[in-house]
């Protein structure tokens, strides 16, 4: 079986006006590699691609990082490579090719400046918008971290709006408080990097824009994932293998499996909390645990018992929509 766990922010510290921004100090990042190293063997990109026919033979556990954040470069690589443990860094190609922040970060940034209730109210006087009983609980149940208004807000910008009308939205509030092009290079990779971590196979795509993918057309779609891997190809002469969809809920990665195989990929992963079983069943539904789910974090799903213990197996791709369909 295999547990894959996924991290984002890794800094010495988290502390911000209004907190918004959770991820894991150094040492707490350590502490939970080695509680993961009792419930599996950890496994690399290399030989997960190897695996291509029938249940995976042992426990394995498999390490993600999302954004391609320098901080997880400088902070958490040193700790993976003392330990001699295999990674993955999913990127969104954007950040290199146009030299931009992602629109997720800019929002993250303000959120870190701004109360979620002044954002809100920035949004009410933009759009008419209102969530639903039913999109009030998604919010909640798919940003279980947050407070409700946080939730909601997060929801409203992720799923409510498009990109266009987010970036219409947040751009001009971003720009009077930052430099972007110094954001972009303070926050990200530098092509030093990025060539490292290929050539020892640590790299992976996480889409072109940092959007869900579920949400796009099938043309914006197949954009989306062919810049990516033409970024991959320019820049490594081999597309990559592995993409991570943004914000990983079932909405952003359903319906997107056809043209997600069509360029290239040969696995997907969601943020399904579950284990998987093989790969061969559903290689584009691959799920993963956020790293607060697991041992030690904060919402420890695993407080009384092993990770592979009885555990839920991944199903959404049983649901999933035709890309046909859209």
């Amino acid at each position: 079986m295999l547990a894959v766990a996924n991290y984002h922010y890794i800094r010495d510290d988290f502390s911000a006006k209004y907190p918004s921004i959770f991820g894991l100090t150094p040492k707490e990042f350590e502490q939970q590699l080695i509680a993961l190293s009792k419930h599996g063997k950890f496994i690399s990109q290399e030989d997960l691609l190897a695996y291509k026919e029938g249940a995976f033979t042992e426990n394995y556990i498999l390490i993600t990082f999302d954004d391609g954040l320098k901080e997880q470069y400088s902070l958490a690589k040193p700790i993976l490579d003392r330990l001699g443990i295999p990674y993955i860094f999913f990127i969104n190609t954007a950040n290199y090719e146009d030299r931009k922040v992602s629109l997720v970060h800019k929002i993250h940034m303000l959120r870190s400046e701004m109360p979620s209730s002044e954002i809100l109210q920035i949004i009410n006087k933009s759009f008419n918008l209102k969530l639903d009983a039913i999109e009030k609980n998604k919010a909640l149940v798919h940003y279980n971290y947050d407070d409700a208004e946080t939730a909601k807000l997060k929801y409203l910008l992720n799923f409510k709006l498009t990109h266009l009308e987010q970036q219409e939205l947040i751009d001009p509030i971003f720009n009077e408080n930052h430099d972007e092009k110094a954001v972009t290079k303070s926050l990200y990779f530098e092509d030093e990097m990025l060539e490292i971590l290929f050539k020892n196979g640590n790299l992976g795509s996480h889409s072109h824009n940092h959007v869900p993918l579920g949400k796009l057309s099938l043309n914006e779609l197949d954009l989306e994932l062919k810049k990516t891997q033409e970024f991959f190809l320019k820049r490594f002469s081999k597309p990559a293998s592995i993409i991570s969809y943004p914000y990983g809920s079932f909405d952003a990665s359903s319906g997107i499996s056809e043209l997600v195989e069509l360029n290239n990929f040969r696995l997907g992963f969601t943020m399904e909390r579950a284990v998987n079983k093989d790969i061969e069943t559903a290689p584009y539904w691959m799920s993963r645990f956020d790293c607060n789910d697991l041992p030690l974090g904060k919402s420890d799903l695993f407080k009384t018992k092993a990770i592979f213990e009885k555990p839920l197996f991944r199903k959404w791709y049983k649901n999933e929509s035709s890309s046909t369909n859209k």
